[in-house]
């Protein structure tokens, strides 16, 4: 007889542990040198992203702003490169602005079921971790793309197709964080992160979280508390207002940290007491913020989200 949902996760997490689970990973720490809260302050350039300013553009916003690092969208390589562009300039901007390229946006059907488009989504990961390597990026975030229509995915599956993407990227010395989508059919929920990652039996798992994507897939904040710091480098900071309710808010009703009611101190309380490093990526897709200048942009989220940790732990 299959297994239910909840006896899955409780063989698998009996079986490995969280603190075997999630094992310490030094050599996929990233560069990040928080100050005292623990928190690095990064900009995924999706917060950017309608004012089109190109990847060296984004480049220079993050850091006249004030950020620690960026978070890039493979796609935004892509184009520079085609333009040709060298990854080699990247990295050397980047340095020059004192920014470090902390995890990359991308969307290789990993997860899905057809085994051709899996073979197909594990070579993109190939080549792109090969370019992100080149960069110094550490990491890439795996998401359920292909798999948010239809619910039901086999959870054991998922895990054994997690593990070849964990395979193939930390070859390259890039770490596929396990994305949580809120909206998706499938891995919409801390719990089905969970069980992937225990299941994978691969001590570099890890989980890429959000607040957008916690509260619309319906996870308390508290199920932050089940995640050891080494297993969560990179945690997307944002906000979302009290309408649309859960059931019909969308990405681009994020708003800035602060501005919405997320219980912002209690996930910013959990993660500072992990005492590991921490990259908080502030993520957003809101078009009213497409419209502004991208610097005035940037600025008041870097602001928004320090206001947010002075809030919860100072």
């Amino acid at each position: 007889m299959p297994l239910s949902r909840r006896k899955m996760l409780q063989k698998t997490m009996a079986t490995f542990g969280a603190s075997m689970v999630f094992a310490n990973t030094p050599s996929f720490a990233g560069k990040s040198k928080p100050g005292k809260t623990g928190f690095s302050y990064c900009l995924n350039t999706s917060t950017i992203s309608g004012q089109k300013l190109g990847l060296m553009g984004e480049l220079d916003i993050a850091a006249k702003a004030g950020y620690d690092g960026i978070e890039i969208w493979v796609r935004d390589l892509d184009t520079f490169m085609m333009n040709g562009g060298k990854t080699a300039d990247v990295l050397k901007k980047a340095s020059d602005l004192g920014l470090r390229i902390e995890n990359a946006i991308s969307f290789p059907k990993w997860i899905v079921d057809d085994e051709a488009i899996r073979k197909d989504a594990l070579e993109q990961a190939k080549k792109e971790t090969a370019l992100l390597a080149q960069i110094g990026c550490p990491r890439i975030a795996a998401p359920p793309t292909g798999a948010t229509e239809i619910p039901g995915l086999n959870l054991n599956q998922a895990a054994e197709r997690y593990a070849q993407l964990l395979e193939v990227c930390t070859a390259n010395g890039v770490r596929p964080l396990l994305e949580i989508w809120g909206f998706s059919a499938n891995l919409n929920r801390m719990s089905d992160a969970l069980f992937i990652a225990g299941a994978s039996g691969n001590q570099n798992a890890a989980i890429l979280a959000d607040v957008y994507h916690l509260h619309k897939g319906g996870s308390a904040a508290e199920s932050l508390a089940l995640v050891d710091g080494n297993a969560l480098p990179v945690f997307h900071m944002n906000d979302y207002p009290g309408v649309p309710e859960r059931e019909s808010i969308a990405d681009k009703d994020r708003i800035y940290p602060g501005d919405g009611i997320a219980p912002l101190s209690t996930i910013l309380q959990l993660l500072q007491k992990k005492n590991t490093p921490i990259v908080l990526s502030l993520e957003l897709f809101n078009r009213d913020y497409w419209q502004q200048d991208a610097l005035l942009v940037a600025k008041t989220g870097l602001e928004k989200m320090k206001l947010a940790v002075e809030k919860a732990l100072l």
